[in-house]
């Protein structure tokens, strides 16, 4: 018995094969072209002048992010000036800062989005014991340090003296970093400083404990608060910094911006996932100047807040970063992004491209039926004048295009159908022709 030869799929099965990958390859590109990539393993972070109280927290942002892989290099800078600077120009690398807040201006908003705030960094303004100070008016003429110039204390400290009536022609200004200025003052070389920082921070601990220094009550901490938005009241408790000694002895109003963490626009939104974990572990309790719960925060941010962060603040984590390790949560979320578009194709195209196929395959055979409704149109019409070699002829072309329409098995039942209407036809000419 001589091999069965193979039958190979029609013409209109690989046409329609041919069209739906061409849809699925159109489809894949467009969800290629705009899917999110995987987060770098490896991001730069400002930490303001070295032993700041911002490197500090910095290297507990980097030794967090690293316990899910992403390992955080960082840089220090002169201040919240180069920090938003850096921020600003694509070409640093530097993808994260954190800031003071009132620093920032109008176009930081076009490159740049906050996270949250994380804490209060009041204003300590310490003086030495003695002098009649009982507001910022009471250091005209004095000698008062302000921090390094393109710091976001220098240009704080500048904007408040000013609204005070103070600048450098009626007040001594000096530009030292926090430890050189509280120096000069424990060492009688300045009679003030303006410090920004949170309570926790070293330096301000010790200047709270050194003796002849005094730290200035902002009675007019309210007013501040209305005519800078960014600055909020706070009350330093007595007895918060030392209950055995009192210190202090009474309670202090003191004006704040609030600490913003900085990123570029461009940062992965799964990293604004791990910063905002890593916020509320190292932020999220209670302190001397907030409750447990209030920060991260949207409130007191100079630039727009990210969607993503503002989401997270309302209603934490996904259900994905809640309950997966970072990379798997990282791994499905882009899965999810390709599979929702697939479907989405995939769906119709296996809804319709049956439906096309066989269309094709019966228009095949169709087009011959439009020829033999034709021969009995001119039967049905005329018998008289029906040209019955002319009409066999045209029948014998009919049966020869049949015979050559090849179908899947599955639509045999349409192609002999039609060749039993040829016979029927072939009948009634061959009758007509045996009457005549």
């Amino acid at each position: 018995m001589p091999p069965k030869r193979l039958r190979w799929p029609s013409a209109d099965f690989w046409v329609v094969l041919l069209l739906v990958l061409a849809v699925l390859a159109a489809g894949w590109w467009a969800v290629v072209r705009f899917i999110q990539p995987a987060p770098p393993r490896r991001i730069v972070m400002t930490v303001g002048p070295e032993g700041g109280g911002y490197e500090g927290f910095a290297r507990q942002f980097k030794e967090i992010l690293a316990r899910d892989g992403i390992e955080v290099d960082l840089r220090p800078t002169n201040g919240a000036i180069e920090d938003l600077k850096l921020l600003n120009d694509e070409r640093s690398g530097v993808t994260a800062a954190l800031v003071q807040g009132g620093v920032a201006q109008d176009s930081d908003g076009e490159n740049l989005m906050s996270l949250a705030s994380l804490y209060y960094e009041p204003v300590w303004v310490f003086y030495r014991h003695g002098l009649p100070v009982d507001r910022l008016t009471g250091l005209q003429g004095r000698r008062v340090g302000l921090g390094p110039r393109g710091s976001g204390m220098n240009a704080l400290a500048v904007q408040l003296f000013n609204a005070n009536g103070l600048d450098s022609e009626n007040t001594h200004f000096e530009a030292w970093s926090p430890q050189e200025a509280a120096q000069r003052l424990l060492d009688g070389k300045l009679d003030a400083v303006f410090l920004v920082g949170a309570p926790e921070s070293s330096l301000i601990n010790r200047m709270m404990h050194a003796p002849g220094i005094n730290l200035l009550s902002f009675r007019q901490a309210e007013a501040y608060s209305r005519i800078f938005p960014y600055l909020t009241r706070v009350v330093l408790p007595a007895g918060g910094f030392d209950l055995a000694r009192n210190i202090p002895s009474r309670p202090m109003e003191l004006v704040a911006p609030t600490a913003i963490l900085v990123v570029r626009d461009t940062i992965h939104p799964a990293l604004v996932t791990l910063f905002m974990q890593a916020s509320t572990e190292i932020f999220g309790g209670d302190g001397l100047l907030q409750r447990e719960g209030d920060f991260p925060s949207p409130k007191g941010v100079d630039i727009p807040l990210s969607l993503d962060a503002d989401h997270y603040m309302k209603a934490g984590p996904s259900f994905l970063h809640k309950h997966l390790p970072f990379w798997i949560a990282v791994w499905f979320d882009r899965v999810i992004v390709f599979v929702i578009p697939a479907l989405a194709l995939l769906v119709p195209l296996f809804r319709y491209a049956p439906a096309l196929y066989s269309w094709r395959v019966r228009s095949r055979i169709y087009r011959w039926y439009g020829k033999l409704k034709k021969l009995e149109f001119e039967l049905d019409v005329d018998k008289q004048a029906l040209d019955v070699p002319s009409a066999l002829a045209q029948l014998d072309a009919v049966e020869r295009g049949v015979s050559q329409i090849r179908t899947p098995l599955s639509y045999a039942e349409h192609l002999y159908n039609l060749r039993a209407h040829i016979e029927l036809v072939r009948q009634r000419i061959q009758k007509l022709s045996s009457a005549a």
